[in-house]
């Protein structure tokens, strides 16, 4: 991919388990538009890579919210 990313940080609300972050970073990494996807169960946070022009932030939030998870805005 070419262009320019971005990276976003925001908090996640409702994970308990590593399972929870492995779903949330397969969730995110696989939506088109996604460069990296971390979560840390320890801070309830995600820091996602993103190209803006692709897809955009809110985009990534409603995929973590229909993976089961509250993204406070």
């Amino acid at each position: 991919m070419s262009g320019t990313t971005k990276t976003i940080e925001f908090k996640i609300e409702g994970m308990d388990c590593g399972h929870c972050v492995k779903q949330i970073e397969a969730t995110v990494g696989g939506l088109p538009g996604v460069e990296e996807v971390k979560v840390s169960l320890a801070s309830n946070s995600a820091s996602v890579t993103l190209y803006p022009e692709q897809i955009s932030e809110a985009t990534i939030f409603e995929a973590v919210e229909d993976a089961g998870f509250d993204v406070p805005r």
